[in-house]
């Protein structure tokens, strides 16, 4: 039997002289690469609420001032469990330089798109980052 786990990848941004930038965070492992934040989502909870608690629990920010659905979710199947990953933009205030990282992540830096696409490891990660940037620059 398969089990259901469902999860969201939170791509963090804010605007600087027009202009999205976009956080990148490295894992603690000593394998880690650069990506976006991510966790379950745990039962009964609601997707807005999953993805305001790992950005506080992950990096310390509050409140986002947008939250975009990107329309782009992930499902694939390892081993008995079934992963369902729903992706969302997360606009944050410019100001939020200083962050409050969580022990699951020992880097962070912002980039802009052209910094952070080909920084990313997974091609999800970067067909998602893709799609945010395009959303962005069409609003």
């Amino acid at each position: 039997m398969v089990e259901l786990v469902h999860r969201v990848k939170v791509f963090v941004y804010r605007y600087r002289e027009q202009a999205p930038d976009y956080l990148l965070l490295r894992g603690a492992g000593h394998e880690s690469f650069w990506g976006p934040i991510q966790g379950p989502i745990g039962f009964g909870e609601r997707l807005d609420t999953a993805i305001v608690r790992e950005v506080m629990d992950d990096i310390g920010v509050s409140r986002p001032m947008d939250v975009i659905d990107l329309h782009l979710p992930g499902r694939w199947v390892l081993g008995d469990e079934e992963i369902i990953e729903w992706a969302y933009g997360f606009r944050t205030l410019p100001e939020h330089q200083r962050l409050r990282l969580s022990e699951r992540w020992s880097a962070f830096r912002w980039a802009t798109f052209n910094e952070a696409y080909p920084s990313l490891e997974l091609d999800t990660d970067r067909a998602t980052l893709l799609r945010l940037h395009s959303m962005l620059h069409n609003v």
